[in-house]
């Protein structure tokens, strides 16, 4: 079998260069040279990879209107991870990170082990194993994960800091008839075989920051924050921090033990639990409503000096209507670093 042809893609308005193969698409050819463009879901559902190619010939694979409006592929927007060229192509990236670009990590495949599963609630399992080799990682970015001989592959966040490079652990939400997660109460066995692909992300800890850290999540999306959070605690670096965690009902928290130390410990931490399903005489005192109402009220009353950085990750709806809030509360736009959680197309 001949060889595949080899186009160049050439980013503006960063100058940056490399080979794009016929058969794979323009991020995951980023991915296999250790260039970091802006991503998320990877499978044309987000609009994070959004760009424009002013000149060459490409085709673009089945994708989300959602996150790319036929106004805008008619006016040459693209998705990067659902883009094939056919010869040597521009593209203009429509937002970039230089920080991002210059903190890229090659993505490689690993194999590893089941070592632990552990319910955290009725619905949250703590997922941990085993790799052969040390992943290298920044705190918040997430893997492939799949199920070895099943053909199940689930993108999964870590929940561990990179220190802890060659043991993974992963805060899955589980669903009842989800192709992964439904295994996890009694299918997976601790030893069981686990293949690792990435990293993948850009929502991960910025460091040597000295201004306010926001933290925002809710179910699953516990795993980056908690992997950016306890990065943060072995790196030293002192800045104030709140931790907004929304979930339905008290029984939906979890690791409330471990916050109230880090909260003893560390300087100007703050967690910040909300209830969207709280009962009048359940006994909950804390703050009630969708999470996203509870960062608006804090906001609105505590102010923060210097560059806040917000870190939001969870379903789409919550990111959604967290990040006007952020925006219209003093965060400014390139601050705001985001993981939305879509649904598996597979």
């Amino acid at each position: 079998m001949p060889a595949p042809a080899v186009h160049m893609v050439r980013f503006e308005p960063v100058g940056l260069e490399m080979e794009v193969e016929e058969g794979e698409t323009v991020l995951d050819a980023a991915f296999r040279q250790g260039i970091s463009l802006p991503h998320g879901c990877k499978e044309g559902q987000c609009g994070s990879c959004k760009a424009k190619i002013s000149e060459g010939d490409f085709e673009l694979l089945k994708y989300s209107t959602f996150a790319l409006p036929d106004y805008e592929s008619e006016d040459g927007a693209v998705l990067l991870c659902r883009t094939h060229v056919f010869g040597d192509i521009t593209v203009d990236l429509l937002n970039f990170d230089a920080e991002l670009l210059g903190r890229a990590i090659v993505v490689k495949s690993y194999t590893g082990h089941l070592t632990r599963i552990e319910p955290l609630t009725h619905d949250i399992r703590l997922l941990e194993m085993e790799i052969d080799a040390p992943l290298k990682f920044w705190a918040g970015q997430y893997v492939d994960l799949t199920i070895a001989g099943r053909g199940i592959v689930r993108a999964y966040s870590m929940a561990s800091p990179p220190g802890d490079a060659t043991r993974l652990r992963f805060i899955i939400k589980k669903y009842p008839d989800g192709a992964f997660s439904a295994l996890l109460d009694g299918e997976l066995k601790v030893g069981d075989a686990l293949l690792v692909k990435g990293p993948y992300g850009t929502c991960f800890r910025r460091e040597r920051r000295t201004g306010a850290m926001l933290l925002i999540g809710g179910g699953s999306g516990m795993s980056p924050l908690w992997s950016i959070l306890q990065d943060h605690l072995a790196s030293g670096e002192q800045r104030p921090i709140r931790f907004f965690y929304g979930a339905r009902t008290e029984a939906d928290l979890f690791y409330r033990e471990e916050l109230a130390a880090i909260a003893a410990k560390l300087p100007n931490f703050t967690f910040i639990p909300a209830l969207s399903h709280s009962q009048q005489g359940d006994g909950w005192t804390g703050e009630t409503g969708f999470v996203h109402e509870v960062v608006l009220r804090h906001l609105q009353t505590e102010k923060f000096s210097g560059e806040v950085d917000a870190y939001t990750c969870g379903p789409t709806p919550m990111i959604d209507a967290t990040i006007p809030i952020l925006l219209r509360n003093g965060v400014e736009p390139e601050h705001v670093y985001f993981d939305k959680f879509t649904p598996a197309l597979r």
